[in-house]
Formats: C-alpha cells, sequence, structure tokens
C-alpha cells in the first residue's frame, strides 16, 4: 500500500513541476526580446527598378495574351502550359513588388499623386496575378489594360527619365 501512495506522491510533484515549466517558458517567451528586421537600404533609382524591374515585367504580362492578324492569318497568343502561366504570374508579381520599391526611402517622388499611383499599379497587379494563377486568358487581358493604362497616366506626369 506505501507504493501506491509514494506512486502517487511522484506523479503529483511531475505534474506541479511540468505546470510550472509551462508557466515559466511561457514567460520568458514573453519577455524575449523581439528582433528587429534590418534597416533598409535603398540601392536603385527610380529609372533603374523601371527599367530593370517593372518594365520588362511588364511587358512579359502584356505580350502574353493577344491576338496577331497579318498575311499568314490570325494567330491567338496566350500561355501554352503551367510553365508560361507561372511566367506570366512571375512578371505580376515582380510587377508588383517593384510598387514597393518604388514607395521606400526617397525614392517616392511626393506623398500624393505618386503614391496613389503607384499603388493603383499594384492592385491592378494583384488584379493581373489572379488571372495568371486561374490561367484564365480572358482574364488576364481585361487586367492587363487597366494596368498599361496605370502606368501610362503615371508616366504622363512623372516623365521618364
Amino acid at each position: 500500500m506505501r507504493i501506491i501512495y509514494w506512486l502517487f506522491a511522484v506523479s503529483v510533484a511531475l505534474f506541479i513541476s511540468g505546470i510550472g515549466f509551462v508557466i515559466a517558458a511561457a514567460r520568458t517567451a514573453r519577455d524575449a526580446p523581439a528582433v528587429e528586421a534590418p534597416a533598409i537600404e535603398p540601392i536603385a533609382s527610380v529609372a533603374q527598378i523601371m527599367n530593370g524591374i517593372t518594365g520588362p515585367n511588364a511587358s512579359i504580362v502584356y505580350n502574353a495574351v493577344g491576338t496577331i492578324i497579318n498575311a499568314d492569318g490570325v494567330t491567338e497568343i496566350e500561355p501554352k502550359n503551367d510553365e508560361e502561366w507561372a511566367n506570366v504570374a512571375n512578371a505580376a508579381i515582380a510587377v508588383i513588388e517593384s510598387g514597393n520599391l518604388l514607395l521606400i526611402g526617397d525614392r517616392a517622388l511626393d506623398t500624393g499623386e505618386w503614391v496613389t499611383m503607384t499603388k493603383a499599379m499594384m492592385e491592378r497587379g494583384q488584379a493581373v496575378l489572379k488571372a495568371a494563377q486561374a490561367k484564365d486568358k480572358d482574364a488576364v487581358l481585361e487586367t492587363g489594360g487597366p494596368l498599361n493604362e496605370t502606368c501610362d497616366m503615371c508616366h504622363a506626369q512623372y516623365q521618364r527619365q
């Protein structure tokens, strides 16, 4: 009978110790200092971002779907396999992310229209991304037009440099 009491006492002690460890771990995790993100140091200029990231990837989006009519007849252009669709989606992602780059540091040319137009480009890029992920050629065509309009409006106000 003493063994049963002894086992019961040991079990209770282990249970209480386990609860103590859980509480101690929770307090330690709560009191742990947060790790700060490294400072962002912009390197590229707006023109370099446009020429190296935004422009080439926007061209991939714009040229992904279309119709060519010439002496040889009518040719429909569209991604034909998963890899080509992924390429269009990745191009849309690059356009969206380039918008983030255009807003950090001292790249924003102003805090009004520049920011508004950049965010519009990013939103319209999101629409293209969804269309590409859905592998919907009609939706890519429909969403690529507004993306192009956003780019044209911005370039009309902020001349290419």
